[in-house]
Parts: C-alpha cells; structure tokens; sequence
C-alpha cells in the first residue's frame, strides 16, 4: 500500500485530470535584484491577499562588493546567453534510458503588459531552433492541453524594457530577458536564464491580438506567469497562480493564435472553450470573445464580452482602456477602424461602474515623448473628456468619480515612439477608489 501523496504530487495530478476532462469536454540561478523588485508593473498592484510580505533582508557583509550585472548584448546574442544559460545548468536527474525530457514552451510575453510581441515571437522561434540543434535531450512539444497532461517542463519567459539603472520606470534604453524553466511533475523551477539586450534591431510591435484588444487589466494568470518567471530562482516552487491555470492558458494560446491567423469564427470557439474550463474566465479569454465577434460582425455579443471586461477590470480595482486621441486634443483619432466601438465602449463602462456602489478615478497617461507638463496637462483634459462622456449617460456617477492626470510617470512600454508598439502609455485607467 502506498503513503500518502505529497502537495506537490496531488498538485500535478490535479493538472493531469484536469487536461483530460478539457479534452473530453471539448534569469540566472540566483534572483537578479532588478528582477526582484515586485515583478513589474502587472505584479506590483496585484489585488490584496496575493503577495506574501517580503521577508527581512539581511545585513550585507560590509566587505561583499555586489555582483556585477550582465552586460548589455547585442538582441541575437543576448537571446542566445539568456536560453543556453537555461538550457545548460537544468538542475535535472538524468534521462533514463535515452528517453528526452518534453518541453512545451508557453509564449514569451513582456514583462510590464504581459503582451506577445513581433520580438517575444521571435524569441520563442529562436529558442525552438536552439534546443533542436543544440541541446537533444530535450524535445520541444506543442503547448496543448494534451501535453500539459503529461506534466512535461514548461518554458516561460518575459521580455522588459528597462532604464539606464535597468529599473522598469522612464524612458527604456534596453531590455531584461528573463526565462525559467519549470517542472510540472516537481513543481518545482529546475532553471533560470537572465540576459540584458540592446534595443538596436528589436521590434516590440504587439502581436495582432494584443494589438486589437482594448484594454488592460490585473489577470491572475499572467501575474503568476510573470511570477515565477521573475525575481525566483532555480529549486523555487511554481507560483499556485500560474500553474493552476496552465491548461486553461493552453487552449487560450490556441485561440490567440487562431486569431492572429483572422480565423475568427475558429478563435471565437475555442476561446468559448476555453472559459468552460476551470480557471479559463482570465481577462485575455473575455477579450478574445469580444475580438471575435466584433470582427465577425456580431456587435451585440461583442458588447456583452467588453462588459463582462469591465466588470472584471474594476473587480480587480483598475481597468486600462486603450482610447487613441488626436495628437494634442481631447478628440478621438478619426480613423474609422478605430474609434467605431469606443460609443460602445464608454456605454458599457458607464452601465456596469453605475451599478456599484464604489467610486471611481478617471487617470490619463501619455507617453514620455514632448515636455512632460504639458504631457500632464494634456492626460488630465483628456481624462476630464471622458468623464463629461460618463456622466452625459449616468448622471448617477457625477458625485462619485474624480478625473486625474499623471502624464507620461507610470508608462508600461515606455519608448516614445507614439505608435502602436506603445498605445498602452497613452490609456485611460479607471480606478475603484474609496468614497
């Protein structure tokens, strides 16, 4: 008769069963400092009761000189520094009887925004290539729901752009790779890869999805992701947030990149699959459903599905919404494409906020390009537009929410290009305040 299981084995039974009845039914070892410091943006304001406090540091020895930090390496080179350092000092028992370790690689997202990217893409290509002619006791699987049932190793990684002190706030000049690898049948991490890469050749352009999704919220999901991938170190535990839904970010993957493909009848299924699921209702799934039927023509669905955004938007106390204005005015851009849904957008705002009984700060924000006061200036007017707009159609919410500006001080991309690559800078937040 055997023991009883340990935490750890109920742990990756549980994903096991879990992906089964899905398919039935349907930076270094040791922490580096800047990565240590609250896993970015998405993390640093995560809800109340997810963050265990920080334990007391200890005195440093007066004479410890601190390590010194990567250099900063050409984007192809830093890539290649970051992974083999992953790949080559896996903490892994031998393979027995030649068998290969699986590996499935969750897409690499940024560090801030938890977006897929044109270079995080490009750097899971890169690694795929890697393994496959470098390191063959490794086999690189699809990221199914399949294969997270054989609780295989899983491959994370996020990609940040950071400043001079390579601190994640003003104006970026290169960016923090950092990959680990963790072991769902442990759950445990077996390995870190960190790298630092220079922003010359490096395309930050959101994938399609992320492009055309309209707003941003704090997503349990890509907190634990971002989680375990930084500020760890190899013998660590998985963060609970992320491997508890990773077989629910197996089938969202696949939908994502149904839609980057314009297969949006495709993606609509799958990502309606994907929320029956156990843990499957993230915020990238509600996007992917209002994206879909809004290109498929069904705008009253889509409505639906940005409301429910909403709600989970402001449950989690913030909502982000990527409203795109004129240069220098309160005016929405003109592009038809564009600024068709934001009546939609600012109607389903102003019904699900008026139905709570909390209140609500109105923050714009800007990119860091042009003098920052007037950058301030020109965030507050705007975010003062927007509540004329809320309070035209709930005159209940006039009392109950203040209009802000912070201009270009809490920029998640941070590069002043003033193009797509860096929309989410330009936001408007909507903050749950106390009354």
């Amino acid at each position: 008769m055997t023991g009883p299981m340990n935490a750890t084995e109920i742990r990756g039974g549980a994903i096991a069963a879990l992906a089964a009845a899905v398919m039935v039914a349907a930076c270094s070892n040791a922490p580096d400092k800047s990565v240590a410091e609250g896993s970015d943006k998405l993390a640093a304001v995560a809800p109340a009761g997810q963050t265990a406090p920080p334990a007391a540091a200890a005195p440093a020895s007066p004479s410890a000189a601190a390590p010194a930090p990567p250099p900063v390496l050409p984007y192809d080179h830093a890539v290649l520094a970051a992974a083999n350092n992953l790949l080559g000092k896996a903490q892994l028992p031998a393979p027995a009887g030649g068998a290969r370790y699986p590996v499935v690689i969750d897409p690499l997202i940024d560090g801030m925004t938890g977006a897929q990217s044109a270079a995080t893409q490009d750097m899971g290509k890169r690694i795929v290539t890697l393994i496959r002619e470098k390191y063959p006791q490794y086999e690189v699987l699809p990221f199914s729901a399949a294969n997270v049932a054989k609780a295989p190793l899983v491959l994370i990684g996020t990609f940040t752009g950071v400043n001079k002190e390579r601190k994640t706030v003003g104006l970026r000049e290169s960016f923090r790779i950092c990959l680990a690898l963790a072991d769902l049948k442990s759950g445990k991490l077996v390995s870190k890869g960190l790298a630092f890469a220079q922003p010359a050749g490096v395309d930050i352009t959101p994938a399609r999805f992320f492009q055309d999704a309209p707003a941003i919220t704090e997503d349990p999901s890509t907190l634990g992701y971002i989680r375990t991938c930084q500020g760890t170190k190899a013998g660590d535990p998985i963060n609970a947030l992320y491997v508890d839904r990773i077989v629910a970010a197996s089938m969202i993957a696949e939908a994502t990149d149904a839609y980057n493909a314009s297969k949006y009848a495709d993606a609509l299924t799958l990502y309606e699959g994907a929320l029956r699921v156990p843990f499957g209702n993230q915020f990238r799934t509600f996007s992917g459903i209002y994206l879909s039927n809004w290109n498929l023509g069904r705008k009253d669905a889509a409505a639906d599905a940005f409301g429910q955004m909403v709600d989970f938007g402001l449950e989690n106390k913030r909502l982000g919404v990527k409203f795109l204005f004129r240069p220098g005015t309160t005016a929405f851009i003109a592009e038809r494409k564009l600024n068709e849904p934001y009546p939609m957008w600012i109607t389903e705002i102003a019904d699900r906020a008026g139905r709570r009984n909390s209140c609500l700060e109105i923050t714009g924000h800007s990119s860091p390009s042009g003098p920052e006061p007037l950058n301030e200036r020109l965030s507050q007017l705007r975010a003062e537009s927007i509540k004329g707009r809320l309070d035209k159609l709930a005159p209940s919410l006039t009392s109950r929410v203040i209009a802000n500006g912070v201009g270009s001080r809490e920029a998640l991309i941070g590069n002043g290009r003033d193009d797509a690559s860096d929309a989410l800078d330009r936001r408007v937040e909507f903050k749950v305040i106390g009354c």
